[in-house]
């Protein structure tokens, strides 16, 4: 399990801080697929993923989940409620066992007048911007075809560490979606699924291929249909 000072925004600030961030954070266990926060929830806490993995997403009001991003510890999560005082925007759930350590809003803010405190926490936002950002590209973007064989050329071990069907959220994707798509490839004599879900990519420049002649889905204005679909 991780400390509280391995991560980046801990490790700048002055040992008396440290200590008594570590004084007044609440760890606690989780259990697989248990839930730390959930979207539109008020918090009072930013959450530091400790140990295990998180996933965030945002669930559309037909109930459909469009997974935002993963985070394995250490990792820091909940910023944006932190400072705008509002409601998370996305739900929090462990898809393995893991801690938390909790940290009241309080201490972060007491903290601020480090500059180097300061700069790690702008930091923290802009990568989630960044994520964001290319949540949006690929959702409204890529075809589900090009989804899955960005993903083959860019991690292609995750499909031999995770279910189909994790796969096919991390995508937001149905898995019988994503069964097709594999079908398809395999039988195109791209890839080569193998025992274990082992999957070997036979002609990597299709699947380059495959992304390059994507197509913008038929939509009028895409990013903002992607933006009332997730409630934004």
């Amino acid at each position: 399990m991780y400390n509280i000072t391995d991560i980046q925004l801990f490790s700048k600030l002055s040992e008396q801080h440290q200590k008594e961030i570590k004084q007044n954070a609440v760890v606690r266990s989780y259990s697989k697929d248990s839930i730390v926060f959930y979207e539109e929830e008020m918090g009072e806490h930013l959450y530091i993923i400790l140990e295990g993995t998180v996933k965030l997403y945002k669930t559309t009001p037909k109930g459909t989940q469009i997974q935002i991003n993963r985070f394995d510890a250490p990792a820091l999560v909940g910023e944006y409620a932190c400072f705008e005082r509002a409601p998370f925007p996305a739900t929090c759930e462990f898809v393995t066992e893991g801690k938390v350590a909790m940290i009241r809003f309080d201490y972060i803010f007491k903290n601020l007048d480090n500059q180097q405190f300061s700069l790690e926490l702008i930091k923290s936002l802009t990568s989630k911007i960044m994520v964001l950002s290319a949540l949006i590209h690929k959702e409204t973007i890529y075809s589900s075809e090009a989804k899955v064989a960005k993903m083959l050329i860019e991690n292609v071990e995750i499909f031999s560490k995770l279910k189909y069907n994790e796969i096919a959220a991390i995508l937001n994707l149905t898995p019988e979606t994503l069964s097709r798509i594999f079908k398809k490839l395999k039988k195109e004599h791209i890839i080569e699924i193998k025992t274990g879900s082992y999957i070997k990519i036979l002609d990597a420049e299709a699947l380059e291929t495959v992304i390059e002649s994507n197509k913008v889905k038929t939509c009028n204005d895409c990013i903002s249909d992607f933006k009332k679909e997730i409630g934004l």
